[in-house]
């Protein structure tokens, strides 16, 4: 298997079958830990997901059972990025702690809540794809961010876009952005000219076109004019 990202080196993505084992194995046990009273399974857990964000995937369990033993057998997913499932682990490691803690404590009902919270939302995010503390830290981001903007022109010099061979497509991407990868392998394989702008690199373009969100991309006429928005 060729792998496109080294899951120990290439930290800033991920393959995104990988939180979604890892999220079925903290619901799973976290569920079986409530059910059946076995209450320090919810401080192991949150345990190995500590270390895992401490130290690196080579010391998570769950990643190392994912990338040593089904990646290589079912062959790598979509790459992503791997910020938003990191402060997913982040959340799900405070609130395990927090169960922890309430159990030992004795205040067993607070500490089930906690850890049924956990269970209810880590199997949603493996068996949906929904994962909520993702959500959360991509709305975050995006109130930290840019503003999205409707785009009607687009200066082509400023992009080094060339000007005078008809109608060219500009696309806003991010290298941690596979749709963004996919989009323009397709809109180059029905024959058009793409001109990719990285966000990551001209973010004041981002800003100055009110790109919130990649993939953008729009249909551009040789004067600047936008004649199609396409994503």
């Amino acid at each position: 298997m060729i792998r496109k990202a080294d899951p120990y080196r290439d930290t800033d993505v991920i393959d995104a079958r990988a939180p979604r084992t890892n999220q079925a194995i903290v619901g799973t046990l976290s569920l079986l830990a409530v059910f059946t009273g076995w209450w320090p399974i919810l401080g192991v857990l949150a345990g190995q997901l500590a270390i895992g964000l401490m130290f690196g995937r080579r010391y998570c369990v769950p990643c190392l059972l994912y990338f040593e033993v089904i990646q290589p057998r079912i062959g790598e997913g979509p790459i992503e990025d791997s910020r938003p499932p990191r402060f997913a682990n982040i959340v799900g490691a405070v609130f395990l702690g927090a169960a922890t803690l309430t159990y030992l404590a004795g205040v067993t009902i607070i500490g089930q809540a906690l850890g049924l919270i956990v269970a209810a939302l880590a199997l949603l995010a493996a068996t949906t794809g929904l994962c909520v503390g993702c959500e959360i830290y991509r709305f975050a981001a995006r109130l930290g961010g840019v503003r999205a903007r409707r785009i009607d022109s687009v200066d082509l010099v400023e992009l080094g876009a060339p000007t005078a061979t008809g109608e060219v497509v500009v696309e806003f991407t991010h290298p941690l952005c596979t749709d963004c990868r996919t989009l323009e392998n397709e809109l180059r394989a029905a024959g058009r000219i793409v001109v990719t702008v990285d966000v990551s690199r001209r973010p004041e373009l981002a800003r100055k076109y009110g790109v919130a969100l990649v993939p953008t991309a729009v249909a551009v006429a040789p004067g600047g004019a936008v004649v199609e928005r396409l994503a």
